[in-house]
C-alpha cells in the first residue's frame, strides 16, 4: 500500500532553542530529541524534512565577519553551509533511530526568488543570537544591521523573499518513490535569481528564505498529503500574549484571516498552512515537535482544514 507523504518543517529555533548556547553540542542534543520524535513518522509515512536555519546562518555570518583577511561569505553561501551542517546532524541522529536498511538522503536545494521582491526593502527574517536592546543597537550601528524585537530580546533581521521555484524537485520525488527519508529545502533553500540578461545564468542573492513558505511550496509540488510546521509552541493561539489567549485546535483559513500573527515567527507558519490548504484541499498543522505523532494523527496542535464548500 502506498504511504501518505508528510512534509515536516522543523523550526531553526526548535533545533537550537533561543536560550541554548550556540554550540554544536547543544544543537546535536536538540537534533537527537527531534530524531526521537520523528522516527515513528518514518514508519507510517513517506517522510520529507525541511528545516529552518535562522540561528545557525546568523552565527556563521558572525564567525565569518570575525576573520578580517577576506570579505565575509554572502548569505546564500552561508545558507548552503547550514543546509549541510544541520542536515548532517539530522540524517545521522535520525538514522541512528531507524532500521539500518531505511535509506536517508540530503538534497542540497536551491530556491528561486524575485530580485525585486519587496522583502528586500523590509527585512523580517530573524537570524543569529538574541541580544539585549543596547547591544543590538550598538551592533546595528557598527555592522549596518537592521534589528527588531523577538519576544523580550532583539535580533538581526534580513530579507526573506517569497520562494518561487525549487530546482531539485525531480531528484526529491525520485528518492521519495524509492522509500527514502529526504532532508531538503534547508533554511528555505539557497536563495537564487536569474541574471536579467537573458542568459539563464543562476546566481545567489543575499537573503534567507522563510522555511515554512518554502516547505509549503515543496509540499504542494511533490503532492504531499499533510504539511506540519513543527515549532516550540503548542499551536496557534488567538489573542496571543493577552489574558484572553486561547489555543486554536481546528480552524479554517477564513477563521484565521480574522486574526493577526507576528511577521517573524507565527505569521509565516499560518500563511504557509493557509496556502497549502487552499491550494490542495488537504490538512496542514502547526505544533510542538514533541507532539509530532499526535499532530499527524490530528490529536494535538492546530489543524488547519478547508473552509466548508
Amino acid at each position: 500500500m502506498t504511504k501518505q507523504i508528510v512534509v515536516v518543517a522543523l523550526g531553526g529555533n526548535a533545533l537550537l532553542k533561543r536560550t541554548d548556547p550556540m554550540t554544536a553540542e547543544a544543537q546535536r542534543a536538540n537534533v537527537k530529541i527531534a530524531a526521537r520524535a520523528l522516527a515513528p513518522l518514518a514508519d507510517d509515512y513517506d517522510l520529507v524534512l525541511a528545516h529552518g536555519n535562522g540561528p545557525q546562518v546568523g552565527l556563521l555570518a558572525l564567525q565569518a565577519a570575525a576573520y578580517k583577511a577576506v570579505e565575509p561569505y554572502p548569505l546564500d553561501v552561508l545558507g548552503a553551509g547550514t543546509q549541510g551542517m544541520i542536515a548532517y546532524m539530522v540524517e545521522q541522529e535520525l538514522g541512528n533511530m531507524l532500521p539500518f536498511e531505511k535509506p536517508l538522503a540530503t538534497v542540497l536545494t536551491m530556491t528561486e526568488v524575485d530580485a525585486n521582491d519587496p522583502a528586500f526593502q523590509n527585512p523580517t527574517k530573524f537570524v543569529g543570537p538574541c541580544y539585549e536592546k543596547p547591544e543590538a543597537d550598538r551592533l546595528a550601528v557598527e555592522k549596518g544591521w537592521v534589528v527588531k524585537p523577538d519576544g523580550e530580546m532583539w535580533r538581526r533581521v534580513v530579507a526573506s523573499p517569497e520562494p518561487k521555484r525549487i530546482f531539485e524537485l525531480r531528484p526529491i520525488k525520485w528518492l521519495i518513490e524509492h522509500g527514502t527519508v529526504v532532508i531538503c529545502a534547508g533554511g528555505g533553500g539557497i536563495p537564487t535569481v536569474y541574471l536579467p540578461d537573458g542568459t539563464r545564468t543562476l546566481v545567489g542573492i543575499e537573503a534567507v528564505i522563510d522555511k515554512d513558505l518554502a516547505a509549503e511550496l515543496l509540499a504542494r509540488e511533490i503532492g504531499a498529503d499533510l504539511l506540519i510546521m513543527a515549532t516550540d509552541a503548542e499551536g496557534v493561539y488567538a489573542d496571543w500574549g493577552t489574558p484572553a489567549q486561547r489555543l486554536l485546535t481546528t480552524v479554517t483559513p477564513s477563521e484565521l484571516a480574522a486574526h493577526e500573527f507576528a511577521a517573524g515567527s507565527m505569521g509565516p507558519k499560518v500563511e504557509a498552512a493557509v496556502r497549502f490548504v487552499n491550494a490542495t484541499g488537504k490538512r496542514a498543522a502547526i505544533g510542538r515537535l514533541e507532539d509530532i505523532t499526535e499532530i499527524a494523527a490530528g490529536r494535538a496542535g492546530t489543524s488547519v482544514v478547508p473552509d466548508p464548500a
